[in-house]
């Protein structure tokens, strides 16, 4: 592992077993290893569209129905404060975490932490240079935690991108102490079934569990065969953080058929994705419940033996859900919204042609009590902006924006931009507030915007995958309650309960 200092004037290397003699200089000079994006939360490698959509949103830029190349626009209750573009890390930016003033910014090539006690002016307090798509990052206490789940050489931070089909490839969860923010230290490396796209973190008073969500995308990679219907739980002693290691493979979807029961997909349901896995699981520790969003299902589970979570509800939606993405609950545990991640993230679903309903979000209930509640779905909500045909533009990454009494989230929408919306009625969910940029090209499609977007104590900040990281304020009576709730820490997939 390289920490790059910012200000280049003193560069020191981590302590990893095996590291080569040398490593340093041959990263600065050749740069470091490229990520490959993974199924899911891809982003779009640049493809010529027709010119027939190259001339349309050449057209709506003109007319004023989509913003100019790049150009930034926004609603009057929402104010961009400020960028920090990417530095010394040129891989896609991707998830975010928060720990009293700092914040940890997942990228493919490693993560970044920020100073943002002035939230108007970030500083980068070290970058480190640790290759693993996707880099999903969370933290608790002294500990940082990393997702890879693309094939690598071997669990260090300088190895090398493997082939899918190599055997001997390692991926899995990387765990770092942060104790010094200056100088994080890799610590452990835990091996999981089908590596770790996402994970979400049950913490503990002397030990922290990590649910790893993966999924098996074909049968061709020799290091994930299907049935791989479950998820891998770890178990990471405080104390001890080197000890960490899997303690449990909880089945998910059992049935018959070498996938078990979930989502068969096509070509029985086309367009939904065969459910081989999770994508991703939201956890809400203060009710003993999680939200598994897994490729072709939502579920809902009780974690109350946080090593043996069971599924309680599960739910499908074959006509207008292709990939179920992420989950978030409302405060009050009666809702769970789920994300439909059409196109994998690389598509430009945000137009006339694809629709409301498709790529959107879906709203449920939670009826019934214990063991017999049940996921009733309410409505879709999307952005109401149409986007030009060259912006991949899906539903992502959100969070609470904790008002009391209410249901608001801010999402990010990839080059949607980010979008604030109230779901307080279920099934009249609408938008308040909104942040975007212009598409990045008007003749190509290339990958970008906003992959989360997460409310943390006063603002909105935006891990961009090609802009860098936004810091955004937001002024409006309906959330200005929430500027009175201060959190210590906030990883999003374990959402706090925030008025205890």
């Amino acid at each position: 592992m390289t920490l790059l200092n910012d200000q280049r004037t003193r560069r020191r290397r981590l302590g990893v077993a095996g590291a080569a003699a040398g490593l340093l200089a041959a990263l600065l000079t050749a740069g470091p290893a490229a990520a490959t994006p993974d199924p899911g939360d891809r982003p779009a490698a640049p493809e010529k569209v027709s010119k027939s959509d190259a001339a349309e949103a050449r057209a709506a830029i003109e007319s004023g129905d989509i913003p100019g190349q790049d150009e930034i626009v926004h609603s009057d209750n929402m104010k961009h404060v400020t960028n920090i573009p990417k530095d010394l890390l040129p891989g896609t930016n991707s998830d975010l975490a928060f720990q009293g003033r700092y914040a940890f910014a997942g990228n493919y090539d490693g993560f970044r932490i920020f100073d943002i006690s002035n939230p108007k002016a970030p500083k980068t307090v070290s970058q480190v240079l640790c290759p693993g798509s996707q880099n999903d990052i969370s933290v608790s206490g002294n500990l940082l935690f990393l997702s890879t789940d693309s094939s690598r050489s071997d669990s260090s931070c300088n190895s090398t991108t493997q082939p899918a089909t190599e055997k001997s490839s390692w991926e899995g969860m990387k765990v770092f102490d942060i104790s010094d923010k200056q100088n994080p230290k890799y610590v452990a490396a835990v091996e999981t079934a089908c590596g770790s796209h996402t994970h979400s973190l049950v913490p503990e008073r002397r030990n922290v569990y990590i649910y790893v969500s993966s999924y098996s995308p074909s049968a061709s990679f020799p290091d994930c065969q299907p049935p791989h219907d479950g998820i891998s739980v770890i178990k990471v002693p405080r104390s001890a953080p080197e000890k960490a290691a899997v303690v449990n493979f909880p089945v998910l979807f059992p049935g018959e058929g070498p996938d078990g029961g979930g989502n068969p997909g096509g070509p029985t349901n086309p367009g939904v994705s065969k459910t081989t896995g999770c994508h991703d699981i939201t956890v809400l520790p203060s009710k003993d419940l999680a939200a598994g969003a897994c490729m072709g299902d939502g579920i809902l589970l009780d974690i109350k033996d946080p090593e043996r979570p069971k599924v309680i509800d599960q739910v499908q939606d074959n006509v207008n859900f292709a990939f179920w993405h992420s989950a978030t609950f409302n405060q009050k545990a009666n809702k769970v919204v789920f994300t439909d991640e059409l196109g994998g993230g690389g598509a430009a679903t945000c137009n006339e042609a694809i629709g409301p309903n498709r790529g959107a979000d879906g709203i449920y209930d939670i009826v019934g009590k214990g063991d017999d509640r049940k996921l009733v779905f309410r409505s879709y909500y999307k952005i109401p902006r149409h986007q030009a045909d060259t912006e991949n533009c899906v539903a992502h990454n959100g969070s609470l924006i904790p008002v009391k009494g209410k249901d608001i989230m801010v999402q990010a929408w990839y080059q949607g931009g980010v979008s604030v919306w109230d779901f307080t009625d279920s099934s009249k969910p609408k938008e308040i507030a909104y942040f975007e940029r212009g598409p990045i090209s008007t003749d190509t499609l290339v990958g970008g915007g906003t992959w989360s977007a997460y409310y943390y104590n006063g603002y909105i900040y935006s891990n961009d995958m090609v802009k860098g990281f936004d810091v955004l304020k937001l002024s409006d009576r309906r959330t200005d309650p929430a500027e009175r709730v201060r959190l210590s820490e906030l990883n999003v997939q374990t959402q706090p309960d925030y008025f205890d």
